[in-house]
């Protein structure tokens, strides 16, 4: 098993929702957050003062997938996501060594 993470823009949440569920795989945790990258955060005015915006908004889509279904989702992710701007995001695979499915006890891939 895997763990997918990508960190999207916010705007781009309902089309890499689609583009999954497309693929068939629709369990998913969406968690709103904040970070710069290459960005760097951007200059506003606010009732006439200038302030800097460190932390962009973004969401974070976490996804514990069997092997074969990662790299469908993150072609899915990648494709949906995508902009070609700067700040598009990132998407971080990792392995997971267990879950399991409280209700049931079920374990590894039958638990996701």
């Amino acid at each position: 098993m895997k763990k997918v993470e990508a960190i999207i823009k916010p705007f781009k949440l309902e089309e890499v929702k689609d583009a999954l569920g497309e693929i068939g795989i629709e369990g998913m945790t969406v968690t709103e957050v904040k970070g710069f990258g290459r960005q760097k955060g951007h200059t506003e005015i606010y009732r006439g003062s200038e302030y800097t915006v460190d932390f962009l908004p973004k969401i974070k889509l976490e996804l514990v997938l069997a092997d074969n279904r990662v790299d469908g989702a993150v072609a899915a992710i990648v494709k949906a996501a995508k902009t070609g701007k700067i700040g598009d995001g990132k998407v971080f695979v990792s392995k997971v060594d267990e879950a399991i499915r409280i209700r049931t006890e079920e374990k590894g891939d039958q638990a996701v």
